[in-house]
């Protein structure tokens, strides 16, 4: 709403001015970029209607809220994913490039960190989230995920030790990962399988997300080289020809592949020890709108 002068009244700008915040808090508490949006907007409802002279820190209130809300569709979430058809993967996001310049961010986002986050509970993962991340306040966060101060502390110190066990073991270089990602272009343009071969560690972990609605590997596969021939061999047999050009996905380098010249999927990594541990391939149409524009996540 405007005011009679035509500037937003002060809920409006408030909420704008926070958008991105509570856009990218929500996204990390869901790993769905449809569902942050429809958080947002259930955050939205709840803001117009709050007197914000008794609002202390409206930018905690709205964190708050927003967190409130990412928690029960959290919930929701849970039991969709019970029975989702193959593997699930989070929704990959066509990140603005200034995200890179913020390292901790990047990796909060980043899709091999948002899978780790998936091996917490609701509250758990809000918690490390509010804390980790957006460096809340133990007393805010209690009030958000309804808990004492001093069971948040326990649960964010439970937390922070089940993801230090699964995250990657260091900060990844950028030229590392471009560089990976060049090996998986190069292996679809001209089909030097052993150049792919040379980046993969010998455990890596394939995961393919098609949601039933494309083709799409029904359970992990381990192993360098049956994952790398049957990326490669699965993208030879696409039905037109195959493009694929590089983006910055959640934060760090990724590829879109494209097929005839339509959206077919999104290709993201982890890195561990300049080896790729995780091949992550989005290709459910329903869960590639946030790579079709830029969308900006800060903290």
């Amino acid at each position: 709403m405007a005011s009679e002068d035509g500037r937003p009244d002060p809920a409006t700008e408030t909420f704008v001015a926070h958008r991105n915040l509570l856009f990218t808090v929500a996204y990390e508490l869901l790993g769905s970029a449809a569902d942050a949006e429809d958080v947002l907007q259930e955050t939205w409802l709840r803001w117009a209607g709050v007197e914000l002279d008794t609002v202390r820190d409206q930018r905690a209130y709205l964190v708050r809220i927003t967190t409130r809300q990412a928690l029960t569709r959290l919930r929701t979430l849970g039991r969709r994913k019970e029975t989702y058809f193959g593997t699930w993967l989070p929704e990959p996001l066509l990140t603005t490039p200034d995200v890179a310049e913020d390292v901790e961010l990047a990796e909060s986002v980043s899709m091999a960190m948002l899978l780790v986050l998936e091996t917490l509970t609701p509250t758990e993962r809000a918690v490390f989230v509010l804390r980790e991340v957006f460096d809340v306040g133990y007393d805010e966060i209690a009030e958000a995920v309804d808990k004492s101060p001093v069971a948040v502390r326990q649960i964010a110190h439970r937390a922070r030790a089940h993801v230090a066990a699964r995250r990657p073991r260091e900060t990844v270089d950028v030229r590392e990962t471009r560089a990976a990602l060049g090996a998986f272009q190069r292996a679809v343009e001209t089909g030097d399988l052993q150049g792919l071969l040379d980046i993969l560690a010998p455990d890596v972990v394939l995961l393919a997300d098609g949601g039933g609605v494309r083709q799409a590997l029904p359970k992990p596969v381990v192993g360098a080289d049956k994952a790398a021939r049957l990326f490669t061999t699965g993208l030879k047999r696409a039905d037109g020809e195959l493009s694929v050009e590089p983006a910055l996905i959640n934060g760090s380098p990724a590829l879109i592949v494209r097929l005839n010249g339509q959206l077919d999927g999104v290709l993201a990594v982890r890195l561990d020890n300049r080896l790729v541990t995780g091949l992550y391939y989005v290709r459910n149409p329903q869960k590639l709108s946030g790579v079709q524009r830029e969308i900006r996540v800060s903290r």
